[in-house]
């Protein structure tokens, strides 16, 4: 396992992570998702992401409870601030729930801080300035480390640079993006000048575009898989055009690909990403041990990936 800097800063952060999103409260009960932090805290592993919004606390909760295993030192935890409620200030980046979400979440995770905490969206109905000055109030106090941000424009990331600039308050050091080889151009393009300007870093999500980049969706949607599970997540990738014919045909000649390299389609996504240099870590999501266990091959299958495969790779995507 690498450990990867997060930008500019001095955390290390493991290259591949493990993440609750989907997957704590709804497909992990507290058992099995303690038995995948254990495996993967024990192959390496030493970043868990979390969310405020995830189960609507739940998933918080139950990492909180399995957290008390671990030497708080060794372990990196992050969190995520947006969607606390349905009240009018459960939701967005006020410093008011910005500060109240925190405390909550610290709650949950039982916790006094977490290391990274991140804004889960831009908000343009909260000025700039109030965001980055609660964000600076958060980390002087130790309620987290650092902070960051999640599907935030570059545009918005340089005005939140600006703005911590002028009012000499901490600045953002991560951001959190979706990223994997259906989906590259905010990573690739957008970012791109942000990287050496700020010095951002990037735990990415997604990385197996929702299980497409399994191939478990190329002759349908089996009744077991998480698409049928949440229907809300299949009508987005419907309509953003992950699921289009186009897609589904790249994903099979990237099939071919890992098998004559002799590794798991999933194994090549993963380590497609993790060829990125900009990227710190890349966060799984698993609904079984099982497959985490098969994500951690990626680790291996990096070196399979030489600057040949890769320009076959990008032939076909």
């Amino acid at each position: 396992m690498e450990y990867r800097k997060v930008g500019k800063s001095g955390l290390r952060i493991s290259e591949l992570s493990l993440g609750s999103w989907l997957t704590f409260g709804a497909q992990l009960d507290i058992e099995n998702a303690r038995e995948a932090m254990r495996r993967a805290y024990r192959e390496g592993i030493n970043f868990f992401d979390n969310a405020e919004a995830y189960a609507s606390g739940m998933s918080e909760s139950m990492m909180g409870e399995i957290l008390k295993e671990f030497k708080r030192e060794e372990v990196v935890v992050s969190t995520k601030i947006f969607w606390g409620g349905n009240k009018p200030n459960q939701k967005g980046l006020s410093r008011k729930h910005l500060l109240e979400g925190t405390w909550n979440s610290l709650k949950r995770l039982q916790l006094s801080y977490v290391d990274l905490l991140y804004a889960h969206r831009p908000d343009p109905e909260t000025p700039m300035e109030e965001v980055v000055l609660a964000m600076d109030y958060i980390v002087r106090n130790g309620l987290a480390f650092y902070w960051g941000t999640s599907e935030w424009s570059a545009g918005e990331l340089e005005e939140a640079h600006r703005v911590a600039e002028k009012l000499n308050a901490i600045h953002p050091v991560v951001e959190q993006p979706q990223y994997n080889l259906l989906s590259r151009e905010r990573v690739e393009k957008e970012y791109l000048p942000l990287y050496e300007k700020y010095g951002m870093g990037l735990t990415v999500w997604s990385p197996l575009a929702s299980g497409l980049l399994t191939g478990k969706y190329n002759d349908g949607i089996p009744q077991d898989s998480r698409l049928a599970r949440f229907p809300g997540l299949k009508k987005h990738l419907e309509e953003n055009g992950m699921l289009s014919k186009e897609n589904l045909e790249k994903v099979g000649k990237l099939a071919n690909v890992a098998k004559e390299l002799g590794i798991g389609l999933p194994q090549l996504a993963l380590a497609w990403i993790l060829k990125n240099e900009n990227v710190s870590s890349v966060i799984l999501g698993v609904s079984r041990v099982e497959q985490l266990e098969e994500n951690l091959k990626a680790l291996e299958a990096k070196e399979k990936l030489t600057d040949e495969v890769m320009k076959e790779i990008e032939s076909i995507i």
